[in-house]
């Protein structure tokens, strides 16, 4: 998927990512990009914060994609949901989302949104941005009529904030909009310009 043309000058960008959430994401910027699947192993390892996998996974994904990509500027991304100590992954099925939810409801977790860009010349930057989110009380009826409605069975915390999920949030704090969804674009957008990439310069 691409956005709008770059200049044939200009080294090219690569999503090191084949989520459809990033990807709509980026498009926002209105830049020509590719994607790349980084085939990333994502295991937590013994005794790591979630912050500091959110970062690590990140790096790792954006270098993998680097590596056969010489010459492109490279973004990773990667999100870590955590509710009082526990990480929660993508729940894959109806039964892990509802149990999610059931443990999610009337709490308060951390999306831990991490950004990593590798410019052409290999300099990487590395940002992770927090998304603080309180859930409303669920009930295991607004539990399985969200979860029917939406199915948000690839999504960390098993709601989309973007869509129907929304309903089930009591309050949302963070320092970008977009880190829920999975891609701070204004963190990416300050790295791009640090970096010397005319963000606003290759859009229309």
């Amino acid at each position: 998927m691409h956005g709008i043309a770059q200049p044939h000058d200009h080294p090219p960008l690569v999503l090191a990512s084949t989520s459809v959430y990033r990807r709509e994401l980026l498009q926002r910027l209105r830049l020509a990009f590719s994607v790349r699947s980084p085939q990333t192993d994502e295991t937590q390892l013994p005794s790591e914060a979630p912050r500091e996998m959110a970062l690590r996974l990140a790096k790792a994904k954006a270098s993998a994609v680097a590596s056969f990509e010489p010459g492109a500027w490279v973004i990773g991304s990667d999100q870590v949901c955590a509710c009082e100590g526990r990480v929660l992954g993508k729940p894959g099925s109806h039964d892990a989302a509802a149990a999610q939810l059931r443990l999610l409801s009337g709490r308060e977790s951390v999306f831990h949104t991490a950004i990593a860009l590798v410019a052409p010349d290999g300099r990487t930057q590395v940002q992770e941005v927090p998304t603080r989110v309180r859930m409303r009380l669920l009930t295991d009826m607004q539990i399985e009529a969200y979860l029917r409605a939406d199915q948000p069975y690839d999504c960390a915390g098993s709601a989309k904030s973007e869509s129907l999920g929304i309903a089930l949030v009591e309050a949302i704090s963070s320092d970008d909009p977009t880190a829920i969804v999975g891609l701070p674009l204004i963190a990416l957008c300050n790295m791009l310009l640090a970096a010397g990439f005319p963000v606003l310069g290759s859009a229309a």
